[in-house]
């Protein structure tokens, strides 16, 4: 039988068999027995239950033996596991995972996530809203509910300010919603400095989605911001960094998203922000949990049932903590009524625990996709029939001829403009040293330890190109470049030296978008992702392995910032200095400065 993410037969038929099969007048297609049942709706855990499927939904839940047996119905022994309903992710990127949609859903259904929500920002910058449809497509053809949040920030700043491949207007962002019905809420507005002070286009996306009665969610970061932001009619945030700021959304009446990442990283925000609840004393019903970003690698490590885990680590229940991943994602989107809890008429989106909240099985509208941690021969079937993107995706990287990637240091120059890194942490300082009189470009950045950063517009447009400074990055020599800088998605190089930069900018060209690492004329770790210089087009266990072996080089070259975290140095939303292809950034001011003064 063919995965589908949604039923099935006519539904009066499907309505009336569910309630025959609750009466019993009617077998069930299957019967879990001998399961606790995991209710998010009384943060209960019920003992010896078992549950009756029909069309790939709960027909009932019932105590223990209620059924007798029966020939023509499945049967399944959970031998005392936890069954609860499967996670609900409410915000993600699949690009960040550099694989595609349909790749995505192995990852995600072997952690016992059934439903994410994403926001698909990256390849809108590149291909704007044909590469959002592209996305959409891939989705659908996913063994996975993939919903969307449409880009709202595509550019993410002002044109002036970066170049984009796309640009997604209100206009375009209203047909959006009109044409696909899993355009459910708009994404994540970044700019919310605009936004605050009243910008008219970010406003006007934020009334395509009100007058269409969709939710608008939020990315934000300063207290000072929290009343504006809300007044403009946001509704979520992922970007509570702690318990303060947390604590001021949800008086704000925004739902905020606990956002677990691996630990040490940027995005593991939920240990701090979880105090609105366990040390404030908020009630966690408008809280939830999210990944937001992963790669490959970490899909399989830190996925929304690890991120339940560590919440049970910082005080709450089992079942609370699985609740913030599943019915309360589902009630944010007022898809309660069909994801999200075990209740009767729901999707059959169901896992199977242990007691630590380790995932065993995953059943996908009622099918068994994953048991015993290892995928089924019906997933694997439905992975191999995967979405794939037209030539025009795989076409992206335009670099105009002759680009420069050291900047020139003029006469008389006194002072320049760094960017200085603080340990891991993605937010940048923003330092103004001091020129000596007769340095040189090259004795200038030794005497500092800086490193040369570099963005090039790689979109065909105007063949820019914007010249740094880093500071604290650690790379002693060699050089390091990425075609997914956010969020305009040009190349990102950062090296100690011109020839091997300009390898890493050719590699990324040949292949039409990578990942890539370069010591001494010689390619040390390579990502392809020719999928609008963003996705690969293996599956992600392949993906996976590639990026572990990326990571350990970038560590080895001494790199202090992870590598998603420099794909983030031209996104220029976060404080408080940042590089486009149009030059530095100064985001409060949200104004170009020069890099030498």
């Amino acid at each position: 039988m063919a995965l589908t993410r949604f039923s099935l037969p006519a539904l009066h038929r499907v309505t009336r068999d569910l309630a025959a099969v609750a009466m019993g007048t009617q077998p069930p297609d299957l019967v879990i027995r001998h399961a606790r049942v995991l209710s998010t709706y009384t943060e209960r855990l019920l003992a010896d239950r078992e549950i009756w499927l029909r069309h790939g939904r709960i027909a009932a839940v019932k105590p223990a033996g209620t059924l007798a047996r029966n020939a023509a119905a499945k049967e399944y022994d959970a031998q005392g596991g936890i069954l609860a309903p499967g996670l609900v992710d409410p915000h993600i990127h699949i690009e960040s995972s550099m694989v595609t949609a349909c790749a995505y859903a192995e990852a995600a259904l072997l952690n016992g996530t059934t439903t994410i929500f994403c926001d698909s920002h990256e390849i809108g910058n590149v291909l704007g809203e044909d590469g959002v449809t592209m996305m959409l497509e891939d989705a659908r053809q996913a063994p996975l509910s993939i919903f969307l949040t449409v880009p709202s920030t595509v550019p993410a700043t002002h044109p002036g300010l970066e170049t984009a491949g796309g640009d997604l207007t209100p206009e375009k962002v209203g047909l959006l919603f009109d044409q696909w019905p899993e355009a459910v809420a708009l994404g994540e507005k970044m700019d919310f400095v605009p936004v605050c002070l009243g910008d008219a286009r970010s406003h006007g996306l934020i009334a395509e989605s009100l007058q269409r009665g969709r939710p608008v969610c939020g990315h934000i970061y300063g207290r000072e911001f929290v009343a504006a932001y809300a007044a403009s009619g946001v509704t979520d945030t992922h970007e509570a960094i702690d318990r303060d700021i947390a604590n001021d959304f949800i008086e704000a009446g925004l739902w905020v998203f606990l956002r677990g990442g691996p630990p040490g990283s940027p995005w593991n925000s939920l240990p701090e922000a979880i105090g609105a609840i366990t040390a404030f004393g908020a009630n966690p019903k408008r809280f939830c949990i999210c990944t937001d970003d992963r790669d490959a690698a970490d899909l399989f490590l830190f996925g929304l049932d690890w991120v339940a885990r560590e919440a049970v680590s910082c005080g709450l229940s089992r079942e609370t903590a699985w609740s913030l991943g599943s019915l309360h994602p589902a009630t944010r989107y007022a898809m309660d009524g069909e994801i999200g809890g075990l209740g009767h008429s729901r999707r059959a989106d169901l896992v199977l625990l242990d007691d630590t909240l380790t995932v065993r099985n995953t059943w996908y509208g009622g099918e068994l996709v994953v048991e015993d941690r290892k995928i089924t021969p019906l997933l694997e079937a439905a992975l191999s029939q995967r979405y794939r993107y037209p030539r025009r995706a795989l076409e992206t990287v335009k670099l105009a001829p002759g680009y420069t990637l050291l900047p020139s240091m003029p006469a008389g120059a006194t002072q320049a403009h760094v960017l200085s890194l603080g340990g891991a942490m993605i937010l940048t300082g923003h330092e103004v040293l001091a020129i000596k009189p007769g340095a040189t470009l090259e004795s200038f950045v030794a005497a500092h330890d800086l490193v040369y950063l570099t963005v090039l517009e790689r979109h065909g447009k105007n063949g820019s190109a914007g010249h740094g400074l880093l500071k604290n990055f650690g790379l002693k020599h060699g050089a390091v470049a990425s075609s997914i800088g956010h969020d305009a998605h040009n190349l990102i190089v950062a090296g100690t030296n011109e020839p091997d930069m300009h390898l890493a900018i050719e590699t990324i060209r040949q292949h039409q978008g990578a990942v890539v690492i370069v010591r001494e004329g010689k390619v040390l770790s390579l990502i392809e992702l020719p999928v609008a210089g963003l996705l690969s087009e293996e599956r992600v266990t392949i993906v996976a392995e590639k990026t572990r072996h990326f990571k350990a080089q970038w560590d080895a070259m001494g790199c202090t910032l992870a590598y998603m975290g420099f794909n983030l140095l031209p996104l220029s939303v976060i404080p408080a200095l940042r590089l486009t292809d149009q030059g530095l950034v100064l985001v409060p001011e949200m104004k170009l400065v020069p890099l030498f003064e």
